[in-house]
Parts: C-alpha cells; sequence; structure tokens
C-alpha cells in the first residue's frame, strides 16, 4: 500500500510539472486596452507591427479599427507586416489589401522611420512578438523605432508581450566592434527581458544613439513573471514555427555562422544541424527552396547530422542555458576545419573570442567560465528595468 502511494504522488508530481511547463493564463499588453486607447483616442496613429500583434485571434490593427482608432500607417519589420517574407528579404512598401492602410517596410536599406514618415503622425505603438535572443532582429527594429520617435518629439507605446525564453540569461557580452543590425547593444545572447524591460533598459543607461531619450509608455502584461514558461500563440517568423523551435533558437543560431545546415528549407528549421561532410549517423535531411527559404545553405544536398526535434531542450526548465555542445561535436566531427567558420560567425557570437576558443579546443566549460564576469555586469543592469 505504501508502495502503491509513493507511485501515485511521485506520478501527480510528474503531471503537474509537465502541465506546468506553459502557462496560458498570461494576458499581453495588447490585451489591456483600458491602459492604452486613451493615450490614442483622437490622434493619428502609426503602428509597428506584424502578424503576431493580436487580441486573441484578431489582428490589433482591426481591434483598434472597430474602436474607431485613427491609424495612419503602418511600418513592417523584418519579415513584413504578414510575417511570411523570408530571412533577410528586403520588403518593398506597399497597401495593406484588408484596410487600406499604408505600409512602410523598416527592413533593409531604410531602416528608420524618416521625419517625412511620421509628419502626419501624432503617436507611435508597438507590438510585436520576441523571442528573447539578441540576434532576433525586432529589438533592433525598437531601438531605431525609439530613436525616430525622439527625434521627431513623439510618444512611443509599447504593448508589452511575454518573452518566451525570459527565464534566464547567458552568453558572451557583445564586443560594440561586431555591433550590427543582428547585435547593437553589449548585452548577452540571451538578455532575459520583455521588449518594454528592453526598452527602459535603452533609455536608462542611454543606449539609443546621440545620447537620445524616448517619451515611452509601457503598456505590461498581466499574470507573468519571469519564473513563468509562455508558449508563442503565433510563430514569430517563418523559420520559427513552433516551441521546439524557438527554445532551441539560441544555441542552433551559431551554426548560421558555419556552413553546415540548421534546417532552413526543411520542415525542421532551428531544430536539425547538419552538412554532407559530416559522419552519417542514421539521421539526414535535404534543404529544398521555398517561398521563404528561396536559396538555402546546402540546398540540394543530402545532410548528415542530429534531429534535435524531440530532445530534452525542447522543453523549457528551470536553470535551462546557452547548448554549446552541439557546436562543438560537429566542428570536432567536421573534417576540414579550415572552412567550418565563415566571417558571419563573429556577428552571431559578437565576438572573435568564441571561434578562437573553440579552435583551440576549449571545453565548454571553460568556454561558459570567461562569460561569467560580464553576465554578473549585464544582470545587475538588467534588475533596475524588470517589470516581472
Amino acid at each position: 500500500m505504501n508502495r502503491i502511494y509513493l507511485i501515485c504522488i511521485l506520478l501527480a508530481g510528474l503531471f503537474r510539472e509537465t502541465s506546468a511547463q506553459y502557462a496560458d493564463h498570461i494576458l499581453p499588453g495588447a490585451t489591456q486596452t483600458a491602459r492604452y486607447l486613451p493615450l490614442l483616442k483622437n490622434k493619428r496613429v502609426a503602428m509597428m507591427v506584424n502578424q503576431t500583434a493580436t487580441i486573441d485571434h484578431t489582428h490589433l490593427v482591426d481591434s483598434l479599427l472597430k474602436l474607431h482608432i485613427k491609424i495612419q500607417k503602418i511600418f513592417s519589420p523584418e519579415h513584413g507586416f504578414r510575417g511570411n517574407a523570408g530571412h533577410g528579404e528586403t520588403v518593398a512598401n506597399s497597401i495593406d489589401s484588408a484596410t487600406g492602410i499604408p505600409i512602410v517596410s523598416l527592413y533593409g536599406q531604410h531602416r528608420k522611420a524618416t521625419a517625412a514618415d511620421l509628419k502626419d503622425v501624432d503617436i507611435l505603438l508597438f507590438d510585436i512578438q520576441d523571442v528573447g535572443t539578441r540576434f532576433f532582429t525586432y529589438i533592433s527594429s525598437l531601438q531605431e523605432l525609439m530613436e525616430s520617435a525622439a527625434e521627431n518629439k513623439k510618444t512611443l507605446v509599447i504593448l508589452d508581450r511575454p518573452n518566451p525564453n525570459g527565464d534566464y540569461v547567458d552568453g558572451p557580452i557583445l564586443d560594440t566592434a561586431y555591433r550590427s543590425f543582428i547585435g547593437m547593444q553589449p548585452i548577452p545572447i540571451v538578455h532575459g527581458m520583455t521588449v518594454g524591460e528592453y526598452a527602459r533598459m535603452l533609455n536608462g543607461e542611454h543606449m539609443l544613439s546621440k545620447g537620445l531619450h524616448c517619451d515611452i509608455k509601457v503598456i505590461p502584461c498581466e499574470n507573468y513573471s519571469h519564473q513563468t514558461f509562455y508558449r508563442v500563440p503565433i510563430k514569430p517568423s517563418p523559420n520559427l514555427p513552433n516551441m521546439a523551435a524557438i527554445n532551441l533558437y539560441s544555441s542552433l543560431c551559431f551554426f548560421e555562422g558555419t556552413t553546415l545546415s540548421l534546417g532552413r528549407g526543411t520542415d525542421k528549421p532551428f531544430q536539425v544541424y547538419g552538412s554532407p561532410l559530416l559522419p552519417d549517423k542514421g539521421f539526414s535531411f535535404i534543404p529544398r527552396a521555398s517561398a521563404t527559404n528561396p536559396t538555402p545553405v546546402l540546398k540540394d544536398q543530402r545532410c548528415y547530422g542530429v534531429d534535435l526535434s524531440n530532445a530534452p531542450e525542447t522543453v523549457p526548465h528551470l536553470g535551462r542555458k546557452i547548448e554549446l555542445k552541439w557546436l562543438l561535436d560537429a566542428y570536432r566531427a567536421y573534417p576540414d576545419k579550415s572552412k567550418f567558420f565563415i566571417p558571419f560567425f563573429n556577428k552571431v557570437a559578437g565576438n572573435t573570442q568564441l571561434q578562437q576558443q573553440i579552435i583551440k579546443g576549449m571545453s565548454e566549460t571553460d568556454i561558459r567560465k570567461s562569460w561569467e564576469p560580464g553576465l554578473a555586469k549585464f544582470k545587475i543592469t538588467r534588475a533596475k528595468y524588470l517589470l516581472y
């Protein structure tokens, strides 16, 4: 009897742990309409949004139009307003067919809203689902929108959303010599902040260009904390199609800076990696061209590698971290190590040190130790701006 009782208790605990992996009762800032509608009433509004800007199953643009908010124009980030443009693909300005509202692309050559873009705008609104990594470009778009707002004396309303990777902080701090659109600030790869918190830090730490300060109004989430695991309801980009990819993204994005494929052009982007030159250990895939991946790395070549789509790391857990083991394993197995890395790797890593450490054969433990001083300093700064 005691043994059966013990087994029942253990099973009950396992069920609670599994069922609590994701919290579905969180309310993003967009749902808190009473808190921001007064800011928008009788104003000409410009919105930076994409397909993730929804209230329940309705796009925020449609919801605000029904509430008689005057939407002057839409600014779109990487992947476009509908979120279906490919990685790095330039999206032209257009008109939204459903509403007739002009869409101004702020990705590519025209990344910052100009005075001309904002001359007929009274207030700006930002609502985009981020995934909490330095190289995901939505926080770069946020920064440049804040700078445009500050330069043109406009208020920016930020509708906050939970960070699905907001429970941890990890990775090397970016060396500003490698500043780019996939890393604009000296922060770690996983920063553990929502976009609202990040915007507060950009202001508070004087990180905007020319010492600018943006007038921001953050509409916070309800029922969210940084110990909560959040299931993103709409894929934030074409190559992050599910939570497995989102949870693996911070670790597998390193492969963007190598000659290997990380699954673009397959049904498991950011869930597999491989190369024709790696040994065949029973798993292979072939990247194919598609609308969102017209020229995937190693297109039409059979790649041998690893399928991580069902790995334990696809499920969030307390104490998780960036996993270097897959990158280190691939480097050790790659026959021509002089051709493993491409120059883009240092932009992804945010420094030259990580590549040098891997080439020298340093262990993951020792590499991670080199991150600790920078992470400790960043965590102190980050703590000043947390809302949850």
